[in-house]
């Protein structure tokens, strides 16, 4: 896997000195421009994609301490590395203060120039990496569960896909684990050193999922207030996981296609193009090829992305895997099942597929305590296929089969799912069909934790 070369802007008045960095720059293994002064700095760093600047301290125009500042206004990602004469030192500790990310002394040895570099641009990574762990709202995953020949099939495709540089589509329908599926692929791939970065295209509004994928400058509209990092730059190196990549706006595909084509990305409102080496992985829940028919997919971006299919079948056509993902769910609260609820959960049908066993199964130990899990703790829908003694259990309590309020729980649950896995997950779309508003939808999401 190559890496694209970085790009370091020494910026100096004097000729001769300017000239040493950049060949000192340049024997180090970066590319290295220069500039005479802060604004040619500015300019440059409009135009292109700049990976860190080493300036020196006074300079006609703008001087050091006046391009960080504006630098730490406007590109606050951007690492600078201060260059000061020996009795400037109170100076270039003010400067780190102002946000420089180091500073050195003339005469220096390229050694101490490669050290400063090498320090300044792993912490920058290294705050790339902490923001983005912050934004991050996906569940702690372990690994791929299952042992059924449709799991065993997927493993090894995903083996034999892993270190290559194709894109990837996986398709699958709601809850069967699309985005693990992607993980384990950036895992088992050259780039696991790396981000891997997921967003998913139908739950950011349409108008702002361009900026989350691209990134936008300070001022590209209304509103950015600073500059932003889009999803694109922050996986370079890593991967780049599109979930429902057919409910991205059609507008905004072409400008996806050329970015895969071209590989560079240019964020809104800026002119700077960035090299990217990011690895693509695309998913759906719906036929990506009936996507194409009705327009939500183009045609060219679908070829582009389907490199390589993986399917994930269904959790009910895997039922040996039921057992194993139970007991996996359950082992982080110590709980068991009883072999009557194993029963139970082997006959469901599991329209929401995974992600429905791991909620049930979490309400499910609730209400047993955390001790031996009964068919009266599951719903009225999956208790149902519990045999003659575990029924007559279910009937001498409260919860018994006949009650109006757990069936009706049962029937609601059922109709939920059947509805979202009709509009391929998409609330609106379901509320709709449910004849409830969507606030009412996401009420009975989280009632019975269906989310």
């Amino acid at each position: 896997m190559s890496t694209p070369t970085l790009t370091i802007l020494a910026v100096d008045d004097e000729p001769n000195m300017r000239r040493l960095l950049e060949i000192s720059l340049r024997q180090a293994g970066y590319r290295a421009l220069s500039a005479g002064n802060g604004r040619e700095a500015l300019e440059i760093i409009s135009q292109q994609q700049i990976d860190l600047v080493v300036s020196d301290l006074h300079m006609p125009g703008m001087n050091g301490l006046q391009l960080l500042e504006v630098l730490r206004n406007e590109h606050e990602h951007l690492p600078l590395i201060m260059v000061t004469a020996q009795g400037e030192i109170k100076t270039a500790v003010a400067a780190m203060k102002l946000g420089a990310s180091d500073y050195i002394l003339r005469p220096f040895e390229l050694e101490t120039l490669e050290i400063a570099i090498a320090k300044a641009l792993n912490v920058k990574r290294m705050q790339q990496e902490n923001t983005f762990l912050r934004q991050m709202q996906q569940p702690d995953v372990t690994g791929l569960v299952g042992n059924s020949a449709a799991m065993q099939s997927l493993k090894q495709m995903i083996q034999q896909v892993a270190p290559e540089r194709a894109t990837v589509f996986i398709v699958g329908e709601t809850g069967t684990g699309k985005e693990l599926v992607a993980k384990a692929l950036h895992e088992a791939s050259p780039r696991h050193a790396a981000l891997f970065v997921a967003i998913n295209c139908a739950a950011i509004p349409a108008d702002m999922l361009e900026s989350e994928l691209f990134g936008h400058e300070k001022g590209a509209y209304t509103g950015a207030l600073k500059e932003r990092i889009g999803k694109f730059e922050l996986a370079n190196g890593g991967t780049l996981f599109l979930d429902e990549i057919t409910e991205m706006p059609i507008q905004l595909q072409s400008k996806l296609l050329r970015v895969l084509q071209e590989s560079v990305v240019e964020k809104l409102g800026g002119n700077r193009q960035i090299a990217l080496d990011v690895r693509v992985v695309a998913a759906t829940n719906r036929d990506p090829l009936q996507a194409v028919k009705e327009g939500k997919l183009r045609e060219d971006l679908y070829y582009r992305l389907n490199v390589m299919q993986l399917q994930i079948a269904p959790l009910r056509e895997r039922h040996d895997d039921i057992g194993l993902l139970a007991d996996f769910f359950l082992a982080k609260r110590q709980c068991q099942l009883s072999e009557e609820a194993r029963l139970c959960l082997q006959h469901y049908g599991w329209p929401g597929n995974v992600r429905e066993l791991e909620n049930i199964l979490e309400r499910a130990a609730i209400l047993a305590g955390n001790q031996l899990i009964q068919p009266q703790h599951l719903p009225a829908d999956i208790a149902q296929h519990a045999g003659p003694a575990a029924a007559e259990t279910t009937t001498s309590a409260d919860t018994n089969m006949l009650s109006i309020p757990r069936t009706t729980e049962a029937m609601e649950r059922r109709l939920i799912m059947q509805a979202l896995d009709a509009c391929q997950g998409n609330k609106t779309k379901a509320a709709k069909l449910l004849e409830i508003s969507e606030r009412s939808l996401w009420n009975k999401l989280n009632q019975y934790q269906l989310r």
